[in-house]
């Protein structure tokens, strides 16, 4: 089972995307106040508490909260800002992504594993 961490500073999220150059990471931008999102949130979850891939760092982005850091993401990835959205970076650069109801166990799993 792995483990996310909330990014909610531009800090946090500077070294975030640092980091990636050396450990893909995963970012799951989430709305609180949406169904769609939540629904997203929970087969986020259920593929982080099933066997994830071991060796990736895994994100949460709340939008609302933490509106100026979503749009850096947007910003720094060149992924055109969506929630729920789901980001892939290795090396700095999106490898993947996918929003709303594409967001499944199934098809993180897919792509990461």
């Amino acid at each position: 089972m792995a483990q996310y961490r909330e990014i909610d500073s531009m800090e946090g999220w500077n070294e975030t995307f640092e980091a990636s150059s050396d450990r893909p990471t995963v970012i799951f931008k989430h709305s609180t106040t949406c169904p769609v999102s939540a629904n997203a949130y929970r087969e986020f979850n259920e593929y982080l508490n099933g066997s994830p891939r071991e060796d990736a760092d895994y994100v949460l982005v709340k939008v609302i909260e933490s509106r100026p850091v979503s749009l850096q993401i947007a910003e720094d990835t060149s992924v055109k800002h969506e929630s729920p959205q789901i980001i892939f970076l290795e090396k700095k650069a999106k490898v993947w992504s996918a929003s709303h109801w594409s967001i499944t166990k199934e098809h993180i799993t897919a792509v990461l594993d």
